[in-house]
């Protein structure tokens, strides 16, 4: 059973930096001034779409994968 849970582990921190690193890329996007005040948000009335952002969607399963290992994690 330490093996399985240092596998565990082991995928659990890669995730956790997978995910801040993507997290912080994808935020970088929209620091600027304008990006404060909406500029970008023009065009996009109902949000951004997802088939032109794949990033978003690549944090979903990133998070997903976060809160699953963290509790298989905790029961084991």
């Amino acid at each position: 059973m330490g093996i399985f849970r240092s596998v565990l582990l082991a995928l659990f921190f890669v995730d956790c930096f997978a995910l801040v690193t993507l997290v912080l890329l994808h935020m970088s996007e929209h620091a600027t001034l304008g990006g404060a005040f909406g500029a970008g948000m023009s065009a996009t009335v109902f949000g951004r779409d997802v088939t032109k952002d794949p990033k978003k969607l690549l944090i979903g399963a990133l998070g997903t994968a976060f809160f699953v290992l963290g509790i298989l994690l905790v029961i084991l």
